[in-house]
């Protein structure tokens, strides 16, 4: 499992990359799972189906935010592991459980995949048929699901890092740009930037990358 997590993480350094390989990878690895999806919930609370092996996780998460219910909204409010082995007949989702047992969702795994300051996320695997995921699948799932967190944080650290680089040399040409161009020194051409972002209502990366792309820029 940490080998698994490893390989995810060093082959999809992307976070949609490694979202979609955490599915994939689930399937493969925990005995039942025929989808698999991971549900995220940012800041503001809003939840959102961010990978899926098909199209049911997508329906299922749908149906869970138009209903207020159901074993992915448990796992990421109560921060434990959810298993389902006939949604028909769960009495925990009365809403939820028959709607989703039509759409093909009969068993299903939830599992907390990670929880920050920022965002919570849940890991749920599907199956067809009823009881299909046993205790043994729910141990080796909950493994699966921390060693997987633990490559999904990696590819976010590493997305907000290459972020971080690009907006440096963006504000890099920019500032090279108003050196030359108004013979300025690095702090004060980066000040002028910092002001007339100001003065615009822009982000400084955005007045950097508009500065660099079309060589335009007003004292004014």
């Amino acid at each position: 499992m940490a080998r698994l997590a490893r390989v995810i993480q060093r082959e999809h350094s992307s976070v949609e990359g490694t979202l979609q390989a955490i599915t994939q990878a689930a399937v493969g690895g925990v005995a039942g799972a025929s989808s698999a999806g991971i549900t995220l919930a940012g800041r503001r609370g809003k939840l959102e189906n961010r990978a899926s092996t098909d199209d049911l996780p997508k329906r299922v998460d749908a149906l869970q935010v138009e209903i207020g219910e159901g074993p992915c909204l448990d796992a990421l409010r109560e921060h434990r592991t959810v298993r389902v082995r006939d949604a028909a007949t769960d009495r925990r989702w009365p809403r939820f459980g028959p709607r989703a047992a039509e759409l093909g969702a009969v068993s299903m795994l939830s599992f907390q995949l990670f929880v920050d300051e920022d965002s919570m996320g849940a890991l749920t695997l599907y199956s067809a048929d009823r009881g299909a995921f046993t205790a043994a699948a729910e141990d080796i799932g909950r493994v699966f699901a921390s060693h997987a967190a633990v490559a999904l944080v990696g590819a976010q650290q590493e997305a907000g890092l290459r972020t971080a680089l690009d907006n440096r040399d963006l504000i890099g040409q920019a500032k090279g740009i108003l050196m030359e161009r108004y013979k300025l020194s690095a702090q004060q051409a980066f000040l002028l930037l910092v002001r007339s972002s100001q003065d615009r209502n822009i982000k400084v990366r955005d007045l950097a990358d508009q500065l660099a792309a079309t060589g335009e820029f007003s004292l004014n």
